[in-house]
């Protein structure tokens, strides 16, 4: 329902998260001025930055401050100083507490390629031209949460389990996403080797009798993550478990010649988070350099899914596309020869065309 303030936890992260989420906070508040919209920005840390202060990876209070917004921003979080922490420690144990709390069960990543960045794929312009790909991964169940797990000098244990109901509703989630789109739904497993995907297509099957209008198939892992090379654009929809999905929605984002490019959304019980696919990039952290247009896509999910914004969203969604046909390029999709921009004359491009699109 649309309201007339929002309250939106802004968590930076690490490396560029900083950066990129300036960016995209600049662009939704020119989005709020020019709606007539309030916005109450709760900041909070995550990752590295909270081990830094609160010595956790997700302190309690940024949990908190989350679970009682609208919807959580957040930017990207990881350092190589982190690395040789115990696991419970490392930054992404932070990413996997706030889904966790907020129960964060549907990730979507669309993997969309712009016209004007069909030479920037790695892929052959005539494999890549029109993609137009969402890929929804369940995100709180299968092996990054299965129990038991175990280790020792001997062996690892890792835990592939996942329930009726957390099939089901991840199904539901892909279902009428592909109602909304192109009607097919390919559903990825790896039922010939593994017992959970055999359940897993059998719930989804079952789940498609309500969906009669949605044409249904099923693909193995293996080769999905083939044919998303090799034929990317006979997918639509594709719906997979928490560790598929990881994998795929990363290749799928390649195809489109850059992850500082793809926003991401994940959905559940509660306030929705929205973060760019690409990871906190310390190499070029500081530097303003970084690519914002994932973040600001991101953004342009938050309106839509969480804030009930379309319009404000399809205004975001066309000055990223109209700035990309002008020429505008940050040093990730630049080829040689062309002007780069940096990550703040690229916001304040888009910020200046969202504002002539909602005058």
């Amino acid at each position: 329902m649309k309201k007339d303030e929002y309250k939106i936890a802004v968590l930076p992260g690490d490396g560029i998260g900083p950066e990129v989420v300036g960016e995209a906070v600049k662009v939704l508040q020119a989005v709020a001025d020019a709606a007539g919209f309030q916005l109450d920005l709760q900041y909070a840390e995550v990752g590295g930055a909270a081990i830094d202060k609160y010595d956790t990876p997700l302190p309690e209070e940024t949990l908190d401050i989350c679970k009682a917004s609208d919807a959580v921003l957040l930017g990207a979080i990881g350092a190589p100083q982190y690395d040789n922490l115990p696991s419970n420690m490392r930054p992404e144990k932070g990413l996997l507490g706030l889904r966790a709390g907020l129960g964060l069960f549907a990730n979507l990543r669309p993997a969309q390629v712009y016209p004007a960045l069909v030479d920037a794929s790695s892929l052959k312009p005539e494999l890549v031209a029109g993609i137009d790909i969402l890929i929804v991964r369940e995100l709180t169940g299968g092996i990054y949460f299965g129990e038991p797990s175990d280790q020792d000098e001997q062996h690892g244990l890792s835990t592939m389990i996942y329930t009726r109901p957390e099939v089901e509703r991840i199904a539901r989630v892909a279902f009428e996403a592909a109602q909304k789109r192109g009607g097919r739904l390919c559903s990825v497993d790896k039922a010939n080797v593994l017992q959970v995907s055999q359940f897993w297509r059998k719930v989804v099957v079952e789940t498609a009798k309500d969906y009669p209008e949605v044409e249904l198939s099923h693909m193995y892992v293996d080769n999905a993550a083939m044919q998303l090379v090799r034929q990317p654009r006979q997918f639509d929809v594709i719906v997979t478990g928490n560790m598929f999905g990881d994998i795929l929605s990363d290749e799928a984002s390649m195809l489109t010649g850059s992850l500082g490019m793809l926003p991401s959304a994940s959905l559940g019980e509660g306030s929705g988070m929205f973060e760019p696919v690409h990871g906190s990039a310390p190499d070029i952290a500081g530097q303003n350099k970084a690519n914002p247009i994932a973040t600001i896509a991101s953004v342009a999910m938050m309106l839509q899914y969480s804030l009930d914004r379309k319009e404000e969203a399809a205004a975001i969604e066309k000055a990223v596309a109209g700035a990309l046909e002008q020429g505008a390029r940050t040093a990730d999709i630049a080829r040689e020869g062309e002007n780069v921009l940096s990550t703040t004359e690229m916001g304040e491009l888009i910020i200046n065309k969202v504002k002539k699109l909602l005058s």
